[in-house]
């Protein structure tokens, strides 16, 4: 079964590859997809990355009714947004909340989430791995 998979990037993670390398690795995301592609190549892997609330709204609401899943790192959004949790919320498929850092070992406010309870997991401080695994357990569904 040929199966799709959206990843949702937010803020910031444009520049992935370029900032604080110490937390976020040196490879930037555009990279790292292309490798991701190359090594499931029979998956429909769909990328979205915007900096701007409303945008990753929309696309979780354009996509959330017809892939078999949403890998969703929302950012710094993940901390503030009641908007994206409903929009993870009113979708059908599953998504799965990851974090390149472990935030659980950063700033106080990091450590909660207005996703965790409408994903159906969440993958933390693993690197870009986190993207993989989320993939691999769509894979496996």
């Amino acid at each position: 079964m040929h199966k799709k998979v959206g990843i949702i990037n937010g803020p910031n993670l444009n520049l992935l590859g370029q900032r604080q390398s110490d937390i976020y690795g040196d490879i930037s995301f555009n990279v790292f997809l292309k490798k991701l592609q190359d090594k499931y190549e029979g998956v429909d892997i769909r990328y979205f990355q915007s900096n701007i609330e409303g945008e990753l709204i929309n696309e979780i609401q354009n996509i959330g009714f017809n892939m078999d899943g949403i890998i969703l790192n929302a950012g710094a959004y993940t901390h503030t947004s009641v908007a994206i949790g409903d929009a993870v919320a009113a979708i059908k498929c599953p998504v799965i909340e990851v974090h390149i850092s472990n935030v659980f070992s950063r700033e106080d406010f990091r450590k909660f989430s207005y996703l965790s309870s409408v994903c159906v997991g969440q993958i933390t401080g693993l690197g870009l791995s986190g993207y993989e695994l989320a993939l691999r357990y769509f894979l496996e569904l």
